[in-house]
């Protein structure tokens, strides 16, 4: 099976027709995958929440989250400024090609009714951007975690200027769109 690695690097020969690359560094690459987690209103329930949240993105992403704080006061959602509210994780390199073999090949298939991603998650500067309900997809959460079931978003990062440009990149790398 290949890799997220190598279908990238095949990816320049198959768009370099349709785009007009003139040389490899030209195609779009990924940058980074960004996941973040917000904890907010589960906080106030459990004082131990983003405990939980960070563990668990750890055992997930292979890389220890960082505690995002609240920049200001809302006093209706009663938050002060530096409350926590959030973790989020960043990974590139091999970290990061690891995780998007994980999301690609073997979680997003175990989400529930999975029909395929749907094209408009892609925005126009060429990232993607989706959200997962329920971290229990992935295969090192282990089923006597049910009880704090969190939702994140996965935000990849490309070099791609445009949304089509992006799309047939994402395409060629093995995320499943819908028909």
């Amino acid at each position: 099976m290949e890799t997220i690695r190598q279908k990238e690097k095949k990816s320049y020969s198959s768009l370099k027709a349709k785009y007009g690359y003139k040389n490899v560094m030209a195609s779009p690459r990924l940058v980074k995958v960004v996941i973040s987690s917000g904890t907010g209103s589960g906080i106030k329930r459990n004082k131990d929440y983003n405990n939980l949240v960070i563990d668990r993105l750890t055992k997930i992403t292979g890389q220890k989250p960082a505690t995002k704080s609240a920049k200001k006061s809302i006093a209706s959602f009663k938050i002060r400024l530096g409350d926590p509210v959030g973790v989020m994780v960043t990974l590139r390199g091999a970290r990061m090609y690891g995780f998007l073999d994980k999301l690609i090949n073997v979680a997003i298939p175990r989400t529930k009714d999975f029909r395929g991603i749907d094209k408009k998650i892609v925005d126009n500067i060429g990232n993607l951007t989706m959200s997962i309900k329920e971290h229990t997809i992935f295969p090192e959460t282990g089923d006597e975690e049910l009880k704090d079931v969190f939702g994140l978003a996965v935000t990849i990062v490309t070099t791609a200027k445009t949304k089509d440009e992006a799309t047939d990149f994402f395409q060629m790398i093995g995320v499943p769109f819908k028909k």
